[in-house]
Parts: structure tokens; C-alpha cells; sequence
């Protein structure tokens, strides 16, 4: 089940710098991490994911590998996230078997997200929720798309774009099952800190909803 806050790593290439942050944030209670550096060569993409994986097992938290489904399988990572462009969902499916995590990124559009769901995938992803600047041109993904997938889909669904601590409550109300957070963790001043104030919002919500 993926909730709560799902990380997704900067595009650092000081594995060093890259792997202390990780460990802060996981400190600092994060449910989900993926693995993603767009400027990586692949052999470093490979000796990074490398190095993570360890560390999420310490943590207990599922390691995801973005787009890559040969390096999921490589190192028998906990799953892979998918784009548009990066594989059809039911072929991923049939080659990783049934005891890995597939997530999709369904952008603004919950058409793609019944697809997903009926080929397979184990949550979606809907964004840019606010403008972000790891990806200024995406799509805006209007927030009624959490209200229709509490309704119209038995998975979870990931909030992802331009989150920060003074949105990201807007995401969670909507119902957004998890929210994925890059720069507004691993850019702050204190990773850990930064970390356990996102996961405090869906403590607070949790608390609301038993009460």
C-alpha cells in the first residue's frame, strides 16, 4: 500500500552527498523512496541504486527504481515507476511477476489511470499538481482527480509537482493517498526535519479521521 510521503531523489551525482540525504529523509519518516537521476550516466545510476538499496531494506521502506525496469530486476528493487513513454503496463506486469510495485504516471488525465489500474499498476500518479520546477512544462493535474480516484479506483493515487509544506495539506484534503516530494525535501536546510514535517500532515490527518 503506498501512502504517506513518497520521496523521489534529486539529480545528484556525488553519491556521498546523495546517499546522507536519503538517509536523513528516511530519519525523518518517509513511506516510499524512488530513485531517480536524470543526469546519471547509467553505471552510476546502477552503483547508486546500488548503494540505496541496503539502505531502504534498514528503514523498511520500498525502494523504487523511475522508468528502468532492467535495473529494477538487476538489483530486485522493491518495484518501477513508469511514464507515458516507458512501457506498456501489462507487459511490465507479466515480465516483473506479481510481487513487484508498478506505479504509472497518469499526468492530468484519469483515463490513463483506469487504464493503469486494469493493466495492472499498483497505484498512479497525477501531476503537476502546482507548478514545479523540476518539470516547469508539465501539465496541471486539477486536484478533483484525488476526489474521483477515492470513488473510481481500488488503488492508491500519488500527488506529485510544485509540493511544498504550504500546499501540500490542499493535496492531501483532496485525497491524494501519497504525496511525492523532490526538491522540498532534499534541497531544505534539514533533510530530516523537512521530512518529518511532510509525514506529520497525514499523522494529523490520520488523527482526524479516528476522532
Amino acid at each position: 500500500m503506498i501512502s504517506g510521503l513518497y520521496a523521489i531523489t534529486p539529480d545528484e551525482t556525488n553519491t556521498d552527498v546523495l546517499l546522507s540525504k536519503i538517509e536523513a529523509a528516511l530519519q525523518g519518516g518517509i513511506s516510499v523512496l524512488q530513485y531517480r537521476n536524470k543526469l546519471a550516466s547509467h553505471k552510476l545510476q546502477t552503483q547508486q541504486a546500488r548503494a540505496i538499496l541496503p539502505i531502504c531494506r534498514q528503514y523498511r521502506v520500498p525502494f523504487i527504481i523511475n522508468d528502468s525496469v532492467k535495473l529494477c530486476m538487476t538489483l530486485d528493487a522493491d518495484g518501477v515507476h513508469i511514464g507515458a513513454d516507458d512501457g506498456n503496463i501489462a507487459e511490465v506486469r507479466a515480465r516483473m511477476g506479481l510481487d513487484k510495485i508498478i506505479g504509472a504516471s497518469c499526468y492530468n488525465r484519469f483515463d490513463l489511470a483506469l487504464q493503469a489500474q486494469h493493466s495492472g499498476a499498483d497505484y498512479v500518479a497525477f501531476g503537476a499538481c502546482f507548478a514545479s520546477n523540476t518539470k516547469p512544462t508539465a501539465p496541471v493535474a486539477n486536484l478533483d482527480l484525488f476526489k474521483m480516484a477515492q470513488t473510481q479506483l481500488n488503488i492508491p493515487a500519488v500527488a506529485i509537482g510544485g509540493i511544498t509544506l504550504e500546499n501540500a495539506s490542499l493535496v492531501i484534503e483532496a485525497g491524494a493517498s501519497s504525496i511525492a516530494v523532490i526538491s522540498a525535501i532534499f534541497n531544505a536546510s534539514d533533510v530530516k526535519l523537512a521530512a518529518q514535517q511532510f509525514s506529520q500532515l497525514f499523522n494529523d490527518k490520520n488523527l482526524k479521521t479516528s476522532s
